[in-house]
């Protein structure tokens, strides 16, 4: 259990040891959250939440032993505002959405996208995401040109393509293939502003899509994606907080 001075009382619950200290530092991180409790137990968890007050987030883990979280999640709903589930799976994307869960964080997520799911629920977080992307350029290998080493500038970079255990990384004016799965280059694109995942297989930089027709993004140098179902909502989403619209009536 933590001390804060936050504003918004919060509870994890996460049999993975792990877990738990990750959430920690993250919340450690957001002076406006104040950790009341965490646990391992989720039978414990159930029976200490019942005698506080109503929180305002519950972190929850879903694949957990005696009973998983979407159906503890179904006894706590009432005693949060605010719930988040946090997985490393994403098949349980619909039983979230029953459950009335207000956002669903995919493990290993990153920093910044813990800071984006509190922005969303409780506004702006009082730390600036800026703070913790100061690199400008990158190391990657490359795989056919003789093993060289390019440098790379996030700034240029369009797409980044999942090839199995190799990504494609299209830059403004080339393409290189590095041995990288998709997943562990997200990890460190995601610490950057900008970068978005709207398909199972491309991670995009905001920066660089050209234009957008239904659900196809078409990228300024030409390559075109479309939106995967899982990424339907976070796609309207981010449509609907960036199109610029009238006010008049």
């Amino acid at each position: 259990m933590m001390k804060s001075l936050g504003v918004y009382r919060c509870v994890i619950i996460d049999d993975e040891e792990h877990a738990l200290e990750g959430l920690k530092k993250y919340i450690e991180k957001c002076p406006e959250l104040n950790l009341i409790a965490s646990y391992s137990d989720p039978l414990l968890a159930l029976r200490k939440l019942r005698e506080l007050d109503k929180v305002d987030l519950i972190l929850l883990d879903i694949d957990m032993p005696e009973i998983n979280g979407i159906e503890l999640s179904k006894l706590l709903r009432s005693l949060t505002a605010r719930l988040i589930f946090t997985t490393g799976y994403t098949k349980y994307g619909y039983e979230a959405f029953r459950v009335h869960a207000d956002d669903y964080l995919l493990k290993p997520y990153t920093f910044i996208e813990f800071v984006s799911s509190i922005n969303r629920l409780f506004g702006q977080s009082k730390i600036p995401a800026h703070q913790f992307t100061k690199e400008k350029t990158f190391l990657v290998k490359s795989k056919e040109d003789n093993l060289r080493i390019f440098n790379l500038k996030y700034s240029e970079v369009v797409a980044v393509e999942s090839k199995m255990n190799y990504v494609m990384i299209h830059t403004l004016n080339k393409k290189i293939i590095t041995y990288i799965t998709l997943k562990e280059i997200s990890k460190v694109l995601t610490q950057h502003p900008g970068f978005l995942q709207f398909q199972r297989s491309f991670i995009i930089a905001e920066l660089h899509i050209e234009s957008i027709i239904g659900n196809k993004i078409r990228m300024v140098n030409g390559l075109e994606i479309a939106v995967g179902a899982y990424y339907k909502k976070n796609f309207d989403d981010f449509i609907s907080r960036k199109l610029m619209k009238s006010s008049r009536r």
